[in-house]
């Protein structure tokens, strides 16, 4: 979850690495440090945001051409000086900056010390640091064996860069099951977590693979080989597909904001080049190329983490009611530590905003392991997810900053549904009238939320008589319990504020006792076929003094008599209600958390690719 950055090459490395770092800084942001090379070995390293670093480092001179940096997200040790990165071996001739969990470094910090070695922080990173020394020292060999070898005697997860003080010419860089980048510049090279820090230098990217271990020189060369076996690999290079314009806020205040407007244009592009409403064909690549195991699946499992796992969740919905494939949707941090039944007729669809989701990235290898058909649903290119999946498609949302998700939600959202469609018609689950009926529904969606995102100041105003009560409940029913879950889970994130979603039929099952003339109750009421439902349930809350916020269909003429406040969203077809019915609920919370004074885009103890368990 920390974010890596490193450079060599002509150019003066430190303003490379502090605009990287503040490119990554969604990845973490408790602590950031810079380390560079000029004869000596020069580290500036501060508690805090990258800004903190950069106001500590102004006065100290920092020059060298060779730098490696770090922002960091805590796993061992708290967020102080002392525990951020980079770390440097007891005799200071390395300096490394890491990414993801040691998990055996209790037992190698117990060994090092009994050879003599001294700990000054409480990090797994310093550990391996250590080690790499240890195994250097011992063997006399060059950095990039040393790291090999001591990365033979790791477990864990880790993608880290090395730099040493007595061979100054080359950088050394590995991965497991952690994202690394090589940025292939002319007569330089980067390393980063994700291409954002790379792309405004080059195009060219080489994803290091899991076990691989790359040593670039400053003369130009570069060797990847294999950790187990010390094999030499062939790198293949990508030309990114991304704008540095993506990477700027556009005017917007925060990029969550810049991202909850891009939807009408991300919702299209997930859409585009796949479904033709006025032809009646959907075609999804993954999909058409296992179509026959895809079709003939018994049943589908959904594997994802937060707000992907709420996408599952419709999902579920879509496949069942369309398509008539049963789905579980399971949260892949549970499912890789179950002993869970999957054969070679189920379908395990991975979704992940990352594609870097280390218990999601498990779950998929555990169930590849057993036979399944593994489909991928990610956002980043390249990115593992991505690389390990048997089939899958991208959403196509470019890069989303913000910590909390929104497009790539609807983006995720938009995938599922085209391929619930897809395999409805091919299953012959719904007629071809339907068919070409919800097609031509969907490709009115972007403009649909385009109307929604139009009401924004009502939406504001609404945030200021919630932003100040300390709870919340969200209801909904059928498509749209999952979105009460995502819009309690982006006021939790962002606000603060504690918030619950629940189906609304539930509430008289415990969540009702919580109602007073201080909670407010958001109720997603846009249910045909579950309406008088919904009515009778908001009555409910009436009944006991709650506040009710509802969002309802344009022109409803009986909850807005009983509501406190409603949001009208376009009417639509029941299964895409979630598109547009989500879309009031992050504004809602973007709203309440600045007004609040939250950091809407780095909400405290949260980073965006959760790569460690």
């Amino acid at each position: 979850m920390c974010g890596i950055v490193a450079y060599i090459g002509p150019k003066e490395a430190y303003p490379l690495l502090v605009k990287g770092l503040q490119r990554l800084e969604y990845r973490g942001y408790d602590s950031a440090g810079v380390a560079l090379l000029n004869g000596d070995i020069q580290i500036y390293k501060k508690k805090g945001k990258v800004q903190d670093l950069v106001d500590f480092a102004t006065p100290l001179l920092k020059k060298g051409t060779t730098g490696i940096g770090h922002t960091r997200w805590a796993t061992h040790g708290v967020p102080d000086d002392i525990n951020a990165h980079p770390h440097t071996s007891g005799n200071g001739r390395l300096v490394l900056v890491h990414n993801g969990i040691i998990e055996n470094y209790a037992l190698l910090k117990k060994a090092l010390e009994k050879e003599g070695h001294h700990f000054e922080s409480e990090t797994d990173t310093e550990v391996l640091v250590h080690l790499i020394e240890e195994v250097q020292f011992r063997e006399n060999l060059p950095v990039e064996e040393a790291v090999r070898i001591a990365l033979t005697r790791v477990i864990g997860a880790y993608a880290i860069v090395v730099m040493d003080r007595e061979e100054p010419g080359k950088l050394v860089a590995a991965r497991k099951a952690s994202p690394l980048v090589i940025g292939v510049g002319k007569g330089e090279y980067f390393f980063a977590s994700d291409p954002t820090p790379i792309i405004e230098h080059t195009k060219k990217v080489i994803y290091l693979n899991d076990e691989e271990i790359a040593v670039v020189h400053r003369n130009g060369d570069l060797q990847i080989k294999k950790i187990g076996n010390n094999e030499l690999q062939t790198p293949f290079i990508h030309e990114l597909d991304m704008e540095i314009e993506a990477l700027e806020k556009s005017g917007y205040d925060y990029f969550m904001l810049k991202e909850i407007h891009e939807q009408p244009t991300t919702i299209a592009d997930a859409m585009r080049g796949r479904m033709n409403a006025d032809e009646g064909w959907v075609r999804l690549g993954g999909l058409e190329e296992y179509q026959e195991r895809i079709v003939s699946a018994q049943r589908f499992i959904i594997a994802a983490c937060g707000t992907s796992w709420h996408s599952g969740l419709i999902g579920e919905y879509l496949f069942e009611d369309l398509a008539r494939i049963p789905v579980e949707v399971e949260y892949a941090s549970e499912l890789r530590y179950r002993n869970p039944i999957i054969t070679d007729k189920d379908v395990v669809i991975a979704i992940s905003q990352s594609g870097e989701t280390a218990d999601t990235l498990a779950a998929m290898e555990l169930a590849k392991d057993k036979g399944a058909l593994v489909y991928g649903i990610v956002n980043v290119v390249g990115s593992s997810i991505a690389r390990a999946t048997d089939a899958g498609s991208y959403i196509h949302a470019g890069p989303e900053i913000g910590v909390a998700s929104t497009k790539a939600f609807t983006g995720q959202v938009t995938l599922l549904t085209l391929m619930a469609l897809s395999l409805a018609q091919k299953r012959g689950t719904i007629s071809e009238a339907r068919y070409r009926e919800l097609l031509q529904e969907l490709q009115r969606i972007p403009d649909k939320v385009q109307k929604v995102l139009e009401k924004n100041a009502q939406i504001e105003y609404i945030a200021g008589e919630m932003k100040d009560r300390p709870n919340a409940l969200y209801l909904g029913r059928g498509y749209n319990f999952p979105v009460a879950l995502e819009g309690a889970l982006k006021l939790k994130e962002i606000s603060y504020i504690h918030a619950e979603g629940y189906p609304a039929a539930e509430m008289k099952h415990g969540p009702i006792a919580l109602i007073d003339e201080q909670m407010p109750v958001i109720v997603i009421a846009t249910n045909r076929s579950a309406y008088d439902k919904i009515v009778s349930n908001i009555q409910e809350v009436k009944a006991r003094r709650g506040i009710v916020i509802a969002i309802v269909t344009e022109g409803d003429q009986v909850i807005s008599k009983i509501a406190d406040h409603t949001i009208e969203i376009p009417d639509t077809e029941e299964p895409f209600t979630p598109l547009l019915s989500v879309i009031p609920l992050q504004l809602l919370s973007y709203h309440i958390a600045v007004m609040r004074g939250c950091n809407v885009d780095q909400p405290r103890n949260l980073a965006k690719s959760v790569t460690v368990e």
